[in-house]
């Protein structure tokens, strides 16, 4: 599906960008901010789309959007066809005229963002919108940053730029304030379930399962299922309960163990985390904990351990956290969480 409705859970967004393509009005810069996996990057590519595909061409002159920029006359076909050859082109990342920038490593340089000036200050090759889309804007640095707010500051004609971030507080006010912002919300995990099972032919436990796990990212959510995470969730928990019975050695080994899959390690801790507070809330709450389907098991733990112990628990997996973000040695700030969770 390669319009509008294929992007799930978002209808506020898509209802302000099809009203852009509806009214002509589209402004000169757009910014999506909202966390990692609820489709920033696929609205932005769907939008590009329509506002080239074939069957949204119309004639007439340039209309102005209301901060006086000006911006091609637009039909009232709001969803792209996904056949044209304009819509295959951009699918497939081969049209000249839709831009995409992202980190060269940490940084957007200021470099590249001197590059993307001189190629907007040609024609566009056959575009009838040409469509800058900048992923991870909040990776610009300062010199970027202030490069790319005297394009905001005059915008070629023809152009949108679309900047895609996590947080508006990641970006210079002056740069947000150039932009009309669209805030991207987590998906609902109804939502979520629904097209695990619906698009990927989940399980409907599972799905649910998921969908709990994966904190409104449909992208986590389907790495999960890739991964075969609910297994390496029930191993991490019944580690996680047992580690006051384990030697040091076999303590170091699960730090260790942990440390060594950085990709997956932040979900490892979060997901401990999760547990932890299931087995605080079924003191209190007991139908409002996170792990459904490990109902009984969590009522069992609970029992075993007190809730001082368990927030002391909480605190030191997001100490741990709040180090490796710092920079810390990542296995020695790891096995030194382990070691302190067992005797506690």
């Amino acid at each position: 599906m390669p319009g509008f409705e294929a992007i799930i859970g978002q209808d506020r967004p898509i209802r302000i960008l099809t009203t852009f393509l509806q009214n002509g009005t589209i402004p000169h810069a757009l910014l999506f901010t909202g966390i990692e996996g609820v489709g920033k990057k696929s609205t932005a590519v769907t939008f590009a789309m329509a506002c080239n595909c074939a069957g949204n061409n119309s004639e007439g002159k340039d209309n102005r959007t209301a901060d006086g920029h000006s911006t091609p006359k637009r039909p009232r076909i709001i969803n792209p066809c996904g056949n044209c050859k304009s819509c295959r082109k951009i699918e497939s990342e081969n049209h000249p005229d839709i831009i995409r920038l992202k980190p060269s490593g940490v940084f957007i340089k200021i470099d590249q963002i001197r590059a993307l000036c001189l190629t907007l200050a040609m024609k566009p090759y056959e575009a009838s919108m040409r469509v800058v889309l900048i992923s991870g804007a909040q990776a610009m640095n300062p010199a970027a940053s202030n490069a790319l707010l005297k394009v905001l500051e005059e915008p070629p004609s023809g152009t949108i730029l679309i900047l895609v971030a996590n947080h508006t507080s990641d970006l210079l006010p002056t740069i947000v304030s150039r932009c009309r912002h669209i805030r991207f919300n987590p998906i609902s995990r109804k939502n979520m379930e629904s097209e695990l099972v619906r698009r990927h032919g989940l399980d409907p436990k599972n799905a649910m399962i998921i969908a709990a796990m994966a904190g409104g990212s449909f992208s986590r959510a389907l790495h999960m299922y890739r991964t075969n995470w609910i297994n390496r969730r029930n191993w991490l928990i019944s580690e996680l309960d047992s580690l006051s019975l384990k030697s040091i050695n076999r303590l170091l080994a699960f730090g260790e163990q942990l440390a060594k899959n950085k990709d997956t390690l932040p979900d490892a801790l979060e997901l401990m985390k999760s547990w932890l507070r299931d087995l605080v809330i079924a003191k209190v709450y007991p139908e409002k904990i996170f792990h459904q389907d490990l109902t009984e098991n969590v009522h069992q733990a609970s029992q075993k351990m007190s809730t001082t112990v368990l927030l002391s628990k909480i605190e030191t997996i997001q100490s741990a956290q709040n180090a490796i973000q710092a920079g810390t040695n990542l296995r020695l700030t790891i096995e030194t969480m382990v070691l302190k969770l067992s005797r506690i």
